[in-house]
């Protein structure tokens, strides 16, 4: 088998894996961020520790995910991973306490409930993921967007945290178990000249 043979099969693959290895990262993301949520008191430090990892395994989900929905929209695509890299350090910046108390805190799930509506978008008008995944995931993005108010994420709460769960948790089975249609994102990525 020649080398051009050999990187042929490589090549296929690459948006598959990239989709699955952002499902690993998904997952590792779904473990420490909710690790960290339960945990407290004499862990605080290790809770602390788990959404430093949480916020850092988004962050690589981002980039993958910029690089997979860039044939779809490269610019809504752009818009959505600056937006996940705020939340993230949004998060990064709480757990080290530099956010000064007397600023109008914003929390990192509501800025993630904007970037879960605008994959959910970039999902639903890609060809290589089913719009169902697109649509699990806006509904996500919906229950992330009450945590803008106090009010409302109290009210609302422990409820609130359901959609999010679902459209996230639902997609990143699916990137683990069947990442993206390879044939149909090359179609696509073709057909924006991403190639």
């Amino acid at each position: 088998m020649s080398p051009a043979e050999m990187k042929e099969p490589v090549a296929e693959a690459s948006p598959r894996r990239k989709a699955r290895i952002a499902g690993v990262f998904y997952l590792l993301t779904f473990l420490t961020g909710g690790f960290a949520a339960f945990v407290s008191g004499k862990l605080l430090v290790y809770s602390e520790a788990a959404s430093l990892v949480a916020s850092a395994c988004y962050a690589v989900v981002t980039f993958l995910f910029y690089g997979l929905f860039k044939p779809v929209d490269a610019s809504l695509s752009l818009i959505a991973a600056v937006f996940s890299l705020a939340g993230c350090a949004l998060g990064v910046l709480s757990v080290l306490h530099v956010v000064p108390s007397y600023i109008n805190y914003v929390n990192p799930l509501a800025v993630f409930g904007v970037y879960c509506l605008m994959i959910g978008y970039l999902i639903f008008q890609s060809t290589f993921l089913p719009r169902i995944l697109g649509l699990l995931m806006a509904f996500g993005g919906l229950g992330w967007l009450t945590f803008a108010s106090s009010e409302l994420t109290n009210y609302l709460s422990p409820y609130n945290l359901a959609p999010g769960i679902l459209g996230e948790g639902v997609l990143t089975v699916w990137l683990l178990i069947f990442g993206v249609n390879a044939e149909r994102w090359k179609e696509q990525a073709g057909a924006g000249g991403e190639l």
